[in-house]
């Protein structure tokens, strides 16, 4: 493991909140957003056509933590709503919570996933709101689920040549699964993208056609704003792309 990637683990003795003296329990550190507010971007299905809006926001809060929010998926459909506050500390950002509730294809609710970096605590809850699966996290966990493209900005940046963490999921039940990401050269003139897939040892080459394909794309020039990514819109949902402004889905794939 690099010396830069623990940079961003085992801060142990940076971890104190700045209100009321609470002590966050995330073992990442991450780099600010390059900038805050509302961003403009659209979901696409796997063929380039439009389905549904998407609806990203960066803000900076009263108590002083940074909130991200969000929303994507179809029109009138499967959707995902996806949340985390993060605090500044010494180095950068801590997560403190991550949440995300996703509606299916007919449009019922499916649940919502919560990571209480905090109370190390990650739970499932059904439409009602009922916890139906819970884990306890260790401390210093390695979970993150939500602000991505912060995360992945060592690999951007050329800082790290893979970056591992564990995914929090409720299907079948509540479990972390061990991740890893890496860069994917595209060639000159394409944007830079990050690929991440579970992480399986030896099996996970193997593994990795077996899921859908996962990915962030970045400009190439710094600050190297997010441009897109690729997912699931919840464990076995439809994949699709979130892109910004008038950038190409199809442009990503070429």
């Amino acid at each position: 493991m690099s010396h830069g990637f623990c940079r961003l683990v085992w801060p142990a003795l940076l971890l104190l909140c700045i209100a009321g003296g609470v002590r966050a329990e995330s073992g990442f550190v991450l780099a600010y957003p390059d900038s805050f507010g509302r961003v403009d971007a659209a979901t696409y299905d796997d063929h380039g056509q439009r389905i549904g809006g998407a609806d990203l926001l960066v803000e900076r809060l009263d108590s002083g933590h940074v909130r991200m929010r969000s929303e994507s998926g179809e029109q009138r459909g499967a959707r995902t709503t996806a949340l985390a506050e993060l605090e500044p500390v010494e180095r950068g950002l801590q997560v403190l919570t991550e949440q995300s509730r996703s509606l299916d294809e007919q449009g019922q609710p499916l649940g919502t996933l919560t990571v209480d970096h905090v109370q190390r605590k990650a739970r499932c809850q059904d439409a009602s709101g009922r916890v139906v699966s819970e884990i306890d996290l260790p401390p210093a966990d390695r979970v993150l689920n939500v602000p991505m493209n912060l995360f992945f900005l060592p690999l951007v940046n050329g800082d790290e040549s893979s970056l591992e963490f564990q995914l929090f999921l409720c299907r079948p039940e509540a479990r972390l699964i061990d991740f890893v990401a890496w860069t994917a050269d595209g060639g000159s003139g394409k944007p830079l993208e990050v690929r991440y897939g579970p992480d399986f040892g030896i099996a996970s080459a193997f593994a990795r056609h077996m899921v859908p394909k996962l990915s962030f794309w970045f400009g190439r020039e710094a600050p190297h704003p997010w441009l897109a990514h690729r997912i699931p819109l919840y464990s076995g949902g439809p994949e699709v792309f979130v892109v910004r402004g008038s950038i190409s889905s199809k442009s990503l794939l070429d």
